[in-house]
């Protein structure tokens, strides 16, 4: 194997190590019902160029393309939102958050203006049951 094959495992073994921390910190949480703080400021998401999308379903939300944003900002967001299980029914946000935040595709990045109620009542698990 190659130098650069083994850094890639190591990788991947990491992300997985990361996501399942996330996962059993979620479980814990949700057993709990201890409310979870997102682990990132939104700056980490503000900073990417977004799109201005129109939908039947969603109405307005933007993406931010891969190929349109700076690779390490886009991925390290693209990243946190991957570890976190962030679906369109699983949105990641934070308590001062002014957009959740979603994977689907590849290479996009989706976001939605929070209202104000799921802001300031719901965790990150819980605004796909109401969105």
């Amino acid at each position: 194997m190659n130098e650069e094959r083994i850094l890639e495992i190591i990788c991947d073994l990491a992300d997985a190590l990361e996501a399942a921390s996330v996962n059993i910190k979620h479980g814990i949480a949700e057993i709990t019902g201890v409310k979870e703080k997102a682990a990132v400021k939104e700056e980490t998401f503000t900073i990417l160029k977004f799109e201005k999308q129109t939908g039947s379903r969603l109405g307005e939300y933007e993406v931010a393309y891969k190929a349109n944003n700076i690779e390490d900002k886009w991925t390290h967001a693209y990243n946190v939102l991957r570890q976190n299980n962030a679906t369109i029914n699983n949105r990641y946000y934070g308590d001062s958050y002014a957009f959740a935040y979603w994977l689907y595709g590849k290479d996009k990045i989706y976001r939605q203006k929070l209202n104000a109620p799921k802001k300031a009542n719901m965790k990150t698990s819980e605004v796909s049951e109401h969105s």
